[in-house]
């Protein structure tokens, strides 16, 4: 596995703009005709003055074929020096892609060996934050939603709010919030037409880097030809209907990466338009 090769990008609260961007070339890897498109778009919102999520898209050429990997992370809005909680994720789960991955590529099913090492980095990752916070006494924290595509297989972890979608014949949402208004959803307490509008819609159950446990939420399934998934921060997906989602990200209209760019541009800025006041960020990998 040879990663200076690999298409890789990230954007940051630090960068605020795509850096780094390269183009693999080559035709399609030997036992693995699986493909990606990708494209990611951040943008600080009309109120907050920093952008405090945090994303990345790393892309290698293996002997087991292509392999992706996709990572958002929302700092948590109102919590002190947020953007470095979420850079501090994304950066940890770039090595990991770079130095842990390749013993991995040869299992029959790393399933379990992949979610083990995601704990165990996330564990980390939630005492270095919380340490470093209380030195200088404030508070921070992230979110968490990460995407693995390898072998015809996805594997997702979730922490917080940030969700991934699978947008094929339709769109199915394959994360669940860890929030307070999801599990008063989950209990009855409340629809998900009162959720969407409920003043506590923001608050979540855990987060790294500010809670003191941490139980994340794994999920994998099988990646082919014409699916589109979707990660965003929640920032995304407050004002856009699932309709709206549907019509502008499903794979007939994502024809190329500048189309996907545009669109996930367009939503952003309608989101915008209707006043979403969350930094925003969302990003795009489309299975070819």
């Amino acid at each position: 596995m040879t990663l200076c090769d690999a298409c890789r990008y990230a954007l940051s609260a630090h960068v605020k703009a795509v850096s780094g961007v390269c183009h693999c070339v080559g035709g399609k890897a030997k036992g693995n005709d699986m493909e990606f498109l990708t494209a990611v778009h951040t943008d600080v919102g009309i109120r907050k003055s920093t952008n405090q999520d945090s994303a990345l898209v790393m892309e290698a050429q293996t002997d087991c074929g292509r392999v992706l990997f996709s990572v958002i992370c929302d700092g948590m809005g109102g919590l002190a020096k947020g953007e470095v909680a979420s850079a501090t994720v994304i950066n940890a789960f770039s090595d990991w892609f770079e130095k842990e991955l390749p013993k991995l590529l040869h299992m029959e099913d790393p399933e379990k060996m992949i979610f083990g090492e995601w704990e165990e980095l996330v564990m980390d990752c939630n005492q270095r934050i919380s340490e470093y916070a209380g030195r200088f006494g404030v508070s921070m924290g992230t979110t968490l939603n990460a995407a693995l595509f390898m072998k015809d297989r996805y594997y997702l972890i979730n922490i917080g709010d940030s969700r991934a979608y699978l947008i094929s014949n339709g769109l199915y949402q394959l994360t669940k919030d860890q929030s307070y208004v999801q599990r008063e959803v989950d209990l009855g307490h409340i629809t998900p037409e009162e959720a969407a509008v409920h003043p506590r819609r923001n608050v979540l159950l855990q987060c790294v880097g500010a809670s003191p446990i941490i139980t994340p939420d794994y999920y994998s399934g099988v990646c082919e030809s014409g699916q589109v998934f979707m990660q965003c921060s929640d920032g995304f997906r407050h004002t856009i209907t699932p309709e709206e989602l549907f019509q502008y990200l499903n794979y007939s209209v994502l024809t190329d990466e500048q189309t996907m760019l545009d669109n996930a541009v367009y939503l952003t800025e309608l989101n915008k338009s209707r006043h979403e006041t969350d930094n925003i960020t969302v990003l795009l990998v489309k299975i070819i």
